[in-house]
């Protein structure tokens, strides 16, 4: 018998090996803003990508798949006349995510997250089919990122987790953004203790 596959070791829901499983951790919040993220399909099978839990405690949430082959993404059904489109993007120049700004719309929000390293996201943002009506905005500076698995060489540089996070705090309530950094922090340490790093 050979060893046990990685998949095979990890929960299928939070992706921690199951010794480690946070599932029972996670929280729910059936929110108004519903968060849309969009994977690269070579981020999605990585263990270290953590938007995916971030959805686990987002009922009203969805996974989307780019760049499969023989599969073309497009975004176009989320342009619906009851709801706002804004679109995370990680660039200097575009409105940062403040109260006032969705003060000028107070439809609900559809909040479409790109999912994978900065420059990924940046250019996945600007090539997104079917996002023409969307506003782009950006998180305003904050803390560092809690994330030390995977390097980040921008100085705002955030796990996926963390802005969506973030920007849920300023779209629904503070109140929101602890809840889920509870968990996020949860699994850092979990998984720092897995690679025996000192947390």
């Amino acid at each position: 018998m050979g060893t046990r596959s990685k998949r095979s070791e990890r929960c299928g829901r939070c992706r921690m090996h199951l010794e480690r499983c946070v599932c029972p951790a996670i929280p729910r919040y059936d929110l108004t803003t519903r968060v849309v993220l969009v994977m690269h399909h070579r981020e999605y099978p990585k263990p270290t990508a953590t938007g995916p839990l971030a959805l686990a405690a987002l009922p009203n949430s969805e996974l989307r798949i780019h760049g499969e082959r023989d599969s073309l993404l497009d975004l176009g059904d989320l342009a619906t006349p009851e709801r706002r489109t804004l679109l995370l993007y990680p660039g200097d120049d575009v409105p940062v995510l403040t109260r006032e700004l969705l003060e000028r719309d107070r439809r609900p929000v559809t909040l479409v997250v790109p999912d994978g390293t900065w420059r990924q996201a940046s250019r996945m943002g600007r090539r997104l089919p079917g996002l023409d009506h969307a506003e782009m905005v950006r998180l305003p500076e904050g803390l560092p990122t809690e994330w030390g698995i995977r390097r980040e060489n921008h100085p705002q540089g955030l796990a996926t987790f963390e802005a969506i996070a973030r920007a849920l705090g300023i779209i629904e309530s503070p109140a929101v953004q602890t809840g889920l950094e509870e968990l996020f922090r949860l699994m850092v340490r979990r998984t720092l203790s897995a690679g025996g790093r000192a947390i």
